[in-house]
């Protein structure tokens, strides 16, 4: 091989990395904390899609619950299936319903009930909080991706013609259904919703097939109904009983209620009105409350249709682990009432659907995180796209679906949790809503919603509370590595944007007349000439100001710590007998630092700092400023320019005396 080959080839394998690279972190344009990334300004308007097909988005996770929900309403209230079925609709319309609305009208971006709880708590309760809630979301978004491919899973292994071999390999069938998705995100999910159309379509007509072939079969054999009422009347000892077992076992039926969090979170993707406007919106907000009500309407009808069908036409053993309705109430209907080749295209309507559910829960996954973690600092730049997120999420979903040995039921009870406690979150959101409003009964009304909430969660977290401890790891595993992503950023730039008001801008051009600035980072509780004068003489002496050189004093008043980037804006003031900048930002050296380097960008000469050391333990000053935002200024001022300006000719300068 020459000499000009070697060199080619070592050129085309330095490339493929870079590639790669580009290929992963596609979409990511804002690569350092100088930029909002991509929800930190208003998206550019796009033409959106009609409310109806976005339904079928979110309806993929939505309606894909009847694959399992009545076999688990079965398992859950045995022969009172449908009235506890029943009691979980009234809970859907009058509960879920009315508060998701709300959710709609007070948070029309995607954020969800999250963002509203987000502006009750300031400094570090509220990302704690949010932090909490995260968990949570993940837990449910998660366990909505590896439940829907295990049951998917359940779906083939029972099918007649499925070859001998798949049997008992429930686990291999999930993982290929879970990499088969996260490649369609790799790849791309523009198509998204039109497959989402034909998928729901399908799947919803297929459903109404066997829900009619079942009624036929109930109402021309009168004896289903009489058997059923017979065994309930000798288990029951009336009908107020019936009701109230109905209402201690409707918690287990939560997973009914399942896409109105991703309902909401795929508001950006409905068209709206031509006038709509990012901050008023009105045609998305009434667009996507026509798909809350019509989802909640339709799921409503095939929940009751489906739970008296496969009730009264399903021998109760068949529900249990290792039964054949166990996990595919419906699909056990479709083979027994038309026949194994109707049954069969039910059966892979139902995996495609249950299959792509995945893709809704995925889609509220990259909706939530980009939108927080980033912004808070608590998580690397790379996670503002959407590729590296992907295979983040593949692999927990691996690591899920081989903890649970791909098992519908034991995944339950997360995914209950999960869907509850968001749902409770997004109550009461509502009612602190209302109650700013002063809608006195809508506040008591989503108050009221609240307690249901509440009570739902508590009774699932008691009676299975494996829910809650696999929540709890999502929020610790959330915490551990937020907190350590903010530690890590803690030296990054963290300023948006620099701006200087009218006065600031005079003095920096009449100062920089005379040479390269000299900034003197003051503390802004001094207010006194005799002040002033004091710090700029000792500064001098100090530091070696050049004698006749004219300094600016650099104030920064502390905002809210907990914030990692802001806006900046400098302002100018004369006063006691010299010149000051003064800026407000949530961390006291990184905003010096960015003031500095914009001065330097204005001025296209390097300034010059100058800084008193602090006295105290240095492990004391970090964590003040981890926390704080302030602790010892000129070393951290010093190394957030270090890794903002790798050029030392260009770096500004800092001095400490």
């Amino acid at each position: 091989m020459t000499g000009t080959e070697t060199q080619h080839r070592l050129q085309h394998d330095e490339a493929r990395p870079r590639r790669w690279r580009a290929w992963l972190l596609e979409g990511l344009s804002e690569q350092t904390a100088r930029h909002p990334g991509p929800h930190g300004t208003p998206p550019a308007e796009h033409e959106g899609h009609r409310w109806w097909r976005v339904m079928c988005l979110t309806g993929v996770d939505y309606f894909s619950t009847l694959g399992y929900q009545p076999g688990i309403a079965a398992l859950a209230a045995g022969l009172l299936s449908p009235l506890a079925t029943l009691v979980l609709i009234a809970l859907t319309l009058l509960g879920a319903l009315p508060v998701y609305r709300r959710v709609a009208k007070e948070s029309p971006h995607g954020e969800g009930s999250i963002a509203m709880l987000e502006r009750l708590l300031p400094w570090w309760a509220g990302k704690l909080f949010v932090l909490v809630l995260l968990g949570f979301a993940a837990t449910d978004f998660m366990i909505t991706m590896t439940l829907s491919a295990a049951d998917a899973s359940a779906h083939v292994v029972e099918n007649p013609f499925a070859p001998h071999w798949l049997h008992g390999e429930n686990v291999w069938i999930t993982l290929a259904l879970l990499v088969a998705l996260g490649a369609v995100f790799l790849k791309g999910f523009r198509e998204a919703i039109g497959v989402a159309v034909v998928l729901v379509g399908a799947y919803l007509s297929l459903n109404l097939v066997v829900i009619v072939a079942a009624a036929w079969q109930i109402l021309t054999e009168p004896t289903h109904i009489g058997d059923w009422t017979h065994a309930l009347g000798a288990g029951h000892s009336s009908p107020l009983a019936m009701i109230g077992v109905a209402l201690l076992v409707f918690p287990k039926l939560a997973l009914g209620m399942s896409g109105f969090e991703t309902g909401v979170a795929v508001m950006p993707q409905i068209r709206g009105d031509a006038d709509d406007t990012y901050e008023k919106p009105a045609g998305r907000i009434r667009d996507t409350r026509k798909l809350l009500t019509t989802a909640a309407l339709i799921m409503s009808c095939l929940l009751l249709l489906s739970s008296l069908a496969t009730t009264l036409l399903i021998p109760q053993k068949e529900f249990e682990s290792g039964g054949s309705a166990n996990g595919r109430a419906l699909a056990y209907l479709a083979h027994a009432q038309l026949g194994e080749a109707f049954g069969t295209v039910y059966d892979v309507s139902t995996i495609a659907i249950l299959w792509f559910a995945g893709a809704s829960a995925m889609a509220g996954l990259l909706n939530l995180v980009p939108r927080y973690l980033p912004r808070y600092g608590m998580a690397p730049e790379w996670t503002r796209a959407v590729r590296p997120l992907v295979l983040v999420f593949m692999a927990i979903a691996v690591f899920i679906t081989l903890w649970f040995h791909a098992d519908v039921d034991d995944q339950s009870g997360a995914y209950a949790t999960g869907v509850l406690v968001l749902m409770l979150s997004a109550s009461f959101a509502s009612t602190v809503a209302a109650r700013h409003t002063r809608h006195r009964f809508a506040t008591y009304g989503f108050a009221a919603i609240t307690a249901v909430m509440a009570y739902t969660l508590v009774t699932n977290v008691v009676e299975r509370p494996d829910g809650i401890k696999i929540a709890s790891l999502f929020i610790l595993g959330i915490l551990l590595t937020s907190f350590a992503s903010r530690v890590h950023r803690a030296f990054e730039l963290r300023a948006v944007d620099v701006t200087f008001d009218g006065t600031a801008v005079r003095l920096i051009d009449e100062a920089a007349r005379k040479g390269p600035l000299r900034i003197i980072a003051n503390d802004p509780d001094e207010h006194t000439a005799a002040e002033y004068r004091r710090k700029e003489y000792s500064q001098r002496e100090e530091t070696h100001i050049p004698s006749g050189r004219p300094v600016l004093f650099l104030e920064v008043f502390l905002q809210d710590s907990s914030d990692f980037t802001a806006d900046l804006v400098v302002h100018g003031e004369e006063a006691h007998g010299v010149r000051k900048l003064r800026v407000a930002g949530p961390v006291v050296p990184n905003t010096i630092a960015a003031v500095l380097m914009e001065l330097r960008d204005r001025t296209g000469q390097v300034p010059h700092a100058y800084f008193h050391w602090t006295e105290g333990h240095p492990i004391g000053h970090l964590l003040r400023f981890l926390v704080f935002g302030d602790g010892e200024v000129a070393p951290v001022t010093r190394e957030v320019l270090r890794r903002a300006e790798p050029d030392t000719g260009r770096r500004p300068r800092v001095h400490v005396g």
